[in-house]
Formats: structure tokens, C-alpha cells, sequence
């Protein structure tokens, strides 16, 4: 078991990590039995490893990173959701509301930076306004309290830079620092007998006697891995429970799991989303975020802000190719942001900011959501397989956790862990 094998463990995945040379056959492959195993350390990753081992388990989260929240975790608006803009009785819903709670009394709890600001969904024309009866409707559906349908007049004495004809208001949407939360879950986790390994990467997996075995090697074997050449594991764990949260690589890993049924993996598609900040300002102009009317893809580009004050813009939505596996694995997507994105952004802008200056936009950040929905399509829900959707025993994969799994990240963590 893990417990009596962590120190050994850890030098394994050390050594691998570091090595360069290293070439095994698959049979001289080392293999190590473990309890519990979650692939990826971002925030969901973190937040179901702690619940795990709150529950007694032993717990080993692998990263391919050289740290925990280094993709999408750390590429976010950091807003934690009411619970709007989702079907009612659906897993984001669902998970929205319970974690959107969870995460307000942990950071109560636990002296986590965070900001219950409140949020405006804006109307500017007409032909918007049913739009925000719909929303505010599905929203009471999904029971979000304290919302309120404003007026434009309304709406703009709260934030008199705002320019609306009606707005939704919902005062439990707040802001996070994403990166405290995740060290004091890790904390709590590491005191629980969970490890991190980092710079460890799950390439693929294989069934083995009703248990799902993961081919696991130093990421710095796969930089220049021409996918054309077989590449053995340099180590092989044999976990009774696997969780598949590695984001944006959980779908092309979960295709490298020889034994798993190819039909019941979704396709992936990946929509890049850039940020601008705003500068040549002293004083904020929002006091709350203000949200246009969502888009196809995402939320629109609408204000955030920071813990001090500095406002966001963003993200747009720019649909991208899938890249291959390695890179994927590897988190090489393009994240930079062109200049040239910003004449996207001052006309979507302007329509609820119209006092906004040229030239006062500033390059900040992109991320890249994990979706299983492409252009043109209905959004979908979060897909959480377990056993009964799959057959493997000890496996939950964690497909299309995209916004809002920062907020709901809690209670995916309590759902997965009830599952076994």
C-alpha cells in the first residue's frame, strides 16, 4: 500500500522525472501498488484529492507540470458563480450552487482571500431583455436566492459608468484568489497522507486484471517525443482508484487507455479566451462585475475584478484546432494574446461602458476552457463516468470541467468521492 511505499515512491518518480536516459522494455517496467490515484493538480484535481483523503484514503496526485495550478486553474476570471446560466437539475447547476456555499464557508474558515462583490447581467438593447427574465427565471429554478431585476436606471445609480436598458443583479457572485485556496486544500491534503509529484506524467493506461495500470514517465522524456516512435513507461501504478481530472489532456488520455470503450468518450474542443486589463485609471470605474448576455461559448466579454481593484475584461472566445496528445499532456497551447485581439474587445465593451478610452486596454492573459461542445452548439453538462458508464472498475473521469468548476470544485470533490 502507498503508506508503506511513498518513500520509494517518491524516489521513483523523482528519478524518472530527472532522467533523460533512461530506456526500459515493458517488461523490466518497475510497478508499484497504490490506493488512490488523481491525475492532475489543478483545483479540482486538489480539491477531490483532499476529500479523498479526509476520508481516509491514501492519496498520490500526478502533474505533468513542474506545480500545482498551472493551466486552467490559474487562467480564469477567479469569479465564483451563483448558479444562473445552467439547466436546472443539470451537474453544473447542481454542483454550482452546493460549491458556490462550500467554497464561501471554507475561505470563511480558513482566511482565504475572497470578495462577495455581486454582479450585474446587463441588457443593452431591447431585443435582450427576455434573455434576462430567462435567466433570472432558470436561476430561481436552480435556487439562487437575493436575485433582482433592475431597471437601466436602477442598475446605472449603482455603477455610473454602466450604460444598460435592465440588469439582473445577483449578490452572491463574488472573486477568489484561486491560488490560496488550492495551497490550503493542498495543505489539508498533504496532512492527510496525500502526495504531490510533480514533472510526472500519465501517458497512458492499460486494464490488467479488472485494474486500470497507468504508464507514467518524467515529463521531460516527452519534449521532444515524435509521436510516430512507441515510448515506453518508466513506471507503472497500479491504483484501486484512478481519477481522470487532468483538464485539458483528460480526454486524450482517457483515448490512451487501452480497455476503456472509445464510445463513450466525447469529443474535445478548445476554446482559447483572452484578458485585458484596464490602465490609465486611479479609481476603478465597477464596484461589481457586469456580465453582458452570454455568448456562444462562453459568458461574454465582461468585467471582473481583482482582490485589489484592478478590472479585467474578458475572455472572447477563439475556437482553436485540437493539438496532439503530447502537447496536450504537456500544456503546450498558445496563450499569448495579440494586440490586435483588443479591436475585438472595444466594441463589445462599449456597449455597457461607453466612456471607455482608446488606447486604455492593456495585454493581460489567456486560458483555454476544456470544452465537449464545439461552435455553433448547445452547451453541455459536466460528464462525470464512473464505473456504471464505463465498466472499468476504480475509474471516474472527469470530462468538460470548464466554468464553472472553479466554483463548483468542492462539490465535484464530494461527489467523487461518495462514488467510491
Amino acid at each position: 500500500m502507498l503508506k508503506h511505499t511513498t518513500g520509494n515512491l517518491k524516489r521513483r518518480l523523482s528519478t524518472i522525472s530527472n532522467s533523460n536516459t533512461l530506456r526500459l522494455k515493458a517488461l523490466q517496467v518497475p510497478k508499484e501498488k497504490v490506493e488512490c490515484v488523481v491525475i492532475g493538480a489543478g483545483v479540482v484535481g486538489v480539491a477531490v484529492a483532499r476529500e479523498l483523503s479526509l476520508k481516509g484514503k491514501e492519496v498520490l496526485v500526478l502533474d505533468s507540470a513542474p506545480t500545482f495550478g498551472t493551466s486552467t486553474s490559474s487562467r480564469n476570471s477567479q469569479v465564483i458563480h451563483a448558479g444562473i446560466y445552467y439547466p436546472p437539475n443539470s451537474l453544473k447547476a447542481l454542483f454550482c450552487v452546493r460549491g458556490r456555499n462550500l467554497l464561501y464557508s471554507y475561505c470563511s474558515k480558513h482566511g482565504i482571500p475572497h470578495k462577495q462583490t455581486g454582479k450585474l447581467i446587463v441588457a443593452t438593447r431591447s431585443s435582450e431583455i427576455p434573455n434576462l427574465y430567462h435567466l433570472m427565471n432558470r436561476a430561481a429554478q436552480n435556487g439562487v436566492d437575493g436575485l433582482r431585476m433592475l431597471e437601466g436606471f436602477e442598475a446605472m445609480k449603482m455603477e455610473p459608468q454602466l450604460q444598460c436598458l435592465k440588469a439582473l443583479f445577483s449578490p452572491v457572485s463574488g472573486i477568489i484568489d484561486v491560488h490560496s485556496l488550492m495551497l490550503s486544500l493542498m495543505g489539508e491534503a498533504e496532512s492527510h497522507r496525500t502526495t504531490f509529484c510533480y514533472n510526472s506524467t500519465v501517458i497512458a493506461g492499460h486494464l490488467e486484471g479488472n485494474h486500470l495500470h497507468l504508464h507514467v514517465m518524467g515529463s521531460n522524456r516527452l519534449e521532444n517525443w515524435d509521436e510516430k516512435f512507441e515510448v515506453h513507461p518508466e513506471l507503472i501504478l497500479i491504483p484501486k482508484l484512478v481519477v481522470n481530472s487532468a483538464g485539458l489532456s483528460a480526454l486524450p488520455l482517457a483515448r490512451r487507455f487501452n480497455g476503456l470503450p472509445s464510445n463513450i468518450i466525447p469529443p474535445a474542443y478548445y476554446a482559447r479566451g483572452c484578458y485585458f486589463t484596464l490602465s490609465n485609471t486611479s479609481i476603478p470605474p465597477f464596484r461589481h462585475l457586469i456580465y453582458p448576455i452570454p455568448e456562444d461559448g462562453g459568458l461574454g466579454v465582461h468585467v471582473t475584478l481583482d482582490l485589489d481593484g484592478q478590472v479585467k475584461f474578458g475572455p472572447d472566445v477563439d475556437w482553436i484546432d485540437g493539438v496532439d496528445d503530447i502537447s496536450s499532456f504537456l500544456d503546450k497551447y498558445d496563450y499569448s494574446v495579440s494586440a490586435n485581439r483588443s479591436e475585438i474587445f472595444y466594441p463589445e465593451i462599449r456597449k455597457y461602458y461607453p466612456n471607455l478610452k482608446d488606447g486604455s486596454l492593456e495585454l493581460g492573459y489567456a486560458g483555454i476552457r476544456p470544452k465537449i461542445s464545439g461552435p455553433g452548439q448547445s452547451p453541455v453538462d459536466f460528464v462525470i463516468q464512473g464505473e456504471e458508464a464505463h465498466g472499468v472498475p476504480g475509474l471516474v473521469n472527469l470530462f468538460g470541467i470548464e466554468s464553472p468548476g472553479l466554483t463548483s470544485s468542492m462539490a465535484i470533490a464530494e461527489y467523487v468521492a461518495n462514488l467510491n
